[in-house]
């Protein structure tokens, strides 16, 4: 028994060894320093490149001595433990261990939580395949077999390269959170969501076919697509609708698709004749060289002399004219000449009358009038024919309405229809405008003599 008490004590002296260590605390101070490495610099800085990769090297090598005495204790611990089954004695778990077995359940914890934040952030962004994108995804394999053909012919949400596309379905197919996540949020998509992505999926062969029997001769409506959906509803997609079927087939027509419709055959030979031999083949030379037309000649000589015995005609013109314009000056020359009857006066402008009757108005390129009023100031409120004056053998001037605003004469309005004399000084107001209305007397005097020894001869 001697003998085994002191075996006994000298392996509970081994085993119990850190225990002792954490007993005492000075000791434990100085293992604790001798063991943790710390720095001696007072500043912090940014290290360099090499220092970076010595710094992991030794993180690396302290990472790796600290498992390995991990792995000693706890072998130790397991002998320690065998050894006082066999011979009956009470163990006590080191403090040690206990700090580590709680470590690694706070480790576990911490693990678990970052998966269910992992889960939770794949529920609520799947990347930038949304749940509209699957559906359509999974529609279009299971109508075509084909990703290429899924990849020419669906439209995503953004755009997906083939690879992308081929990555995805593999993931759905092979990956069981990322598929039930998705299928959990193509579950969520609104109903009419649903109903848009299912019409526009792409048709399968056999939907093909069905479209193909109806011919391109005819022009059919709706209603044919409705009975053919009716017929074949075990052929077509449950989200197909006639109207869907009907622009499908239309598209089919446009582009020459259809089985009954005929394509026009290339022209035979080796060689089609393009634009670029054309136009290789017209001669620059003969288009420099123009020939001679005697009719466009002809119309150009025909043109040149109308337009001379246009200007002939305004030449004799000239001294007919009723109205000569002339801008009012500081220094204004004489009022009347020898054929001048009267002169309408204005504040820019002034007016002569040189005939017995002239016009008033706003003159356009269809209304053609003696005095356009627009020259002496805005005339967008005067009719285009708005009165006339008129000197009768009495020697009196009158001027007659015939505008759809009133005149004024020295304050007198002459309405539409009416005439009024005019007197030498009166003053006539057309809407904003005003003038002063004189008169050459001794012209009219004269011509009223000569119009007296007619009459009496």
């Amino acid at each position: 028994m001697a003998e085994g008490s002191s075996t006994s004590c000298s392996v509970l002296d081994v085993t119990y060894e850190g225990e002792a260590v954490m007993q005492n605390p000075i000791v434990a101070n100085e293992t604790l320093t001798n063991s943790r490495r710390s720095s001696t610099r007072s500043i912090k800085r940014r290290k360099f490149d090499d220092e970076l990769v010595e710094s992991s090297l030794v993180k690396s090598e302290r990472v790796r001595l600290r498992q390995q005495a991990l792995s000693e204790s706890k072998q130790m611990s397991l002998s320690a433990s065998d050894a006082d089954i066999e011979h009956s004695e009470p163990v006590m778990v080191p403090a040690v261990e206990k700090k580590k077995v709680h470590k690694s359940s706070k480790s576990s914890s911490k693990r678990s939580k970052k998966t269910r934040v992992i889960f939770s952030g794949y529920g609520k962004d799947l990347g930038r395949w949304k749940p509209q994108d699957d559906l359509a995804l999974i529609l279009a394999v299971q109508q075509t077999c084909d990703l290429t053909a899924v990849y020419l012919g669906v439209k995503f949400s953004c755009k997906f390269t083939l690879k992308e596309i081929q990555e995805r379905w593999y993931t759905l197919l092979y990956d069981p959170t990322i598929s039930k996540l998705a299928l959990q949020a193509i579950k969520q998509l609104h109903p009419d969501v649903t109903a848009v992505v299912q019409s526009r999926a792409l048709l399968s062969s056999e939907e093909e076919k069905c479209l193909a029997s109806v011919a391109s001769t005819a022009q059919h409506s709706v209603e044919v697509f409705e009975q053919l959906l009716e017929k074949n509803a075990s052929i077509f997609s449950p989200g197909r609708t006639a109207k869907s079927l009907y622009n499908h087939w239309l598209l089919l027509k446009q582009y020459h698709l259809l089985p009954d419709q005929t394509v026009q055959p290339m022209p035979k030979g080796d060689h089609v004749l393009n634009f670029s031999d054309a136009e290789d083949l017209i001669d620059d030379n003969k288009l420099k060289a123009e020939p001679s037309d005697e009719e466009l000649e002809h119309e150009l000589t025909m043109a040149d002399q109308r337009q001379k015995k246009e200007i002939r005609h305004l030449e004799q013109e000239l001294p007919k004219w009723q109205i000569l314009v002339e801008n009012v000056t500081g220094i204004s020359p004489p009022e009347f000449d020898g054929l001048t009857l009267a002169v309408i006066r204005g504040r820019l402008v002034r007016y002569l009358m040189r005939s017995k009757e002239i016009t008033l108005g706003r003159s356009t390129k269809e209304n053609q009038i003696d005095v356009d009023l627009s020259l002496e100031g805005p005339a967008w409120k005067i009719s285009r024919r708005q009165g006339t004056i008129r000197l009768f053998n009495t020697s009196e001037f009158f001027i007659t309405n015939e505008g759809k605003r009133p005149i004024y004469v020295d304050g007198q309005a002459v309405l539409t229809g009416n005439r009024q004399l005019l007197q030498n000084n009166s003053v006539v107001e057309i809407t904003c405008l005003r003038f002063i209305f004189l008169i050459n007397q001794e012209l009219v005097n004269t011509m009223k003599q000569e119009s007296t020894k007619n009459g009496s001869t």
